[in-house]
């Protein structure tokens, strides 16, 4: 039996089709790289936004054009709400809500692997570890929470035996969820994001820990404390969805535990006490009802907080979603004028932020080689270069420099045999 893997949208998705991957091989079956050489596909799929959807159902007509042969299983958010169009894509054979691995295997016909199932691998420096699934809120533009259901956490305990794996192979773990910084609100007894992160730390030491996306306040003084003492273990990066600067919108958008002011207050609080922070943010672009008003506070909150990285989307209509009773979305030119000057200030502040590292020292865990040359991950997510005839360790101490539009790592001296340079890439 061999199968074919390919996923959609986020960390919680990859992490999914990771636990598919892992079940497979423990049955017996190949996972190939190519899909023409497949007796089935799995398609891991994504509900966010209709462009997600119309490029997995454009990508599962293009594996049957592909290989007339294959059998398509899809699964994930857009599958949990598939209204038949899904079902009706040529050479799909089954559509599964969710991504239970169980399920998969028995569409294929494969008994599912007893005992814990494990998401780790030996591919790659980094892995997920999802630590929670479901969202308990409720904003108006979202149908993730409808296809993902109420907030569960995963016990400590299980959390910490898996990434005990994990560390075996990988030298970057990055815990996940759809909405992260709710984790162990629902356990017995409550527990919170940054006790499991203490936990981790405490017992994974060999690895460093990422937060993917977590809302600025719900980032507690622990979570702060660790990034701010063991950079080293807890990685100085948050990526903290804003949405929109101005409070009007925030409150259409159903999103009502902060406030551009409360957020605000928190970056600058942790911004202030983290010598290097990477920071990035989620920011919608035409929301019903947006002003020119609203905009302008969106892009005025931007400038005057340290964004490293900004993801600019426009608002995308979800079927099932509140936001469809809030009006007609904005004009698309004038999204498209608003996105490219939120991009613009966005690759400024990247700018910015990346001359400001040039010749500092970085923690760098690397990604893929391709060429001869790496290309890494820094402690603060710069994305980093490097090319040397040696071997790297997945994760080591480089000095960062600017060439062009590209940051490069240097291995210091020290690093290096006896007597040789330091590694250094032109690219």
């Amino acid at each position: 039996m061999r199968v074919y893997l390919h996923t959609f949208g986020c960390k919680s998705n990859q992490y999914d089709t990771e636990q598919v991957h892992k079940a497979l091989e423990a049955a017996g079956a190949v996972v190939v790289d190519r899909a023409e050489l497949a007796d089935w596909a799995v398609v891991n799929s994504c509900t966010v936004t209709h462009v997600a959807e119309a490029k997995m159902r454009g990508f599962v007509r293009r594996l049957k054009r592909l290989s007339p042969g294959i059998k398509t299983i899809v699964m994930g958010c857009a599958a949990a709400l598939d209204d038949g169009t899904i079902a009706g894509l040529p050479g799909v054979e089954r559509v599964i809500a969710g991504g239970n691995p169980a399920e998969v295997m028995s569409a294929i016909g494969l008994r599912p692997p007893g005992g814990e199932a494990f998401g780790g691998s030996r591919r790659g420096a980094r892995a997920w570890l999802k630590i929670q699934d479901g969202c308990d809120e409720h904003c108006t533009f979202c149908a993730t929470t409808l296809a993902r259901g109420d907030s569960r956490s995963r016990k400590v305990e299980e959390l910490v035996r898996e990434a005990e794996l994990l560390a075996e192979h990988h030298a970057e773990i990055v815990l996940t969820g759809i909405h992260t910084g709710s984790y162990g609100r629902d356990l017995d007894p409550p527990t919170t994001l940054g006790r499991l992160v203490e936990r981790l730390v405490e017992r994974v030491p060999s690895v460093r820990f990422r937060l993917s996306s977590v809302e600025a306040t719900e980032v507690d003084d622990l979570l702060a404390a660790l990034m701010v003492e063991c950079p080293e273990r807890l990685a100085p990066h948050l990526h903290a969805p804003l949405q929109s600067g101005s409070d009007r919108l925030l409150k259409r958008m159903g999103r009502h535990w902060y406030t551009a002011a409360t957020y605000r207050q928190r970056i600058e609080w942790l911004a202030a006490r983290l010598p290097r922070f990477g920071l990035g943010a989620d920011v919608m672009v035409g929301f019903p009802g947006e002003e020119e008003k609203d905009h302008s506070a969106t892009l005025a909150l931007v400038r005057s907080l340290p964004f490293t990285y900004l993801h600019v989307f426009p608002y995308s209509p979800r079927r099932g979603t509140a936001a469809l009773r809030l009006g007609a979305p904005v004009h698309p030119e004038v999204v498209a004028r608003r996105s490219a000057e939120l991009r613009e200030l966005a690759a400024e502040r990247r700018r910015e932020y990346e001359a400001s590292r040039e010749h500092q020292s970085a923690d760098v865990v690397i990604l893929e080689r391709n060429r001869g040359v790496y290309r890494g991950l820094t402690e603060d997510y710069l994305t980093v270069y490097l090319g040397t005839h040696r071997a790297l360790p997945p994760r080591f101490p480089a000095v960062l420099r600017r060439q062009g539009d590209r940051m490069i790592a240097e291995v210091p001296e020290v690093s290096e045999p006896e007597g040789a340079p330091a590694s250094r890439v032109g690219v």
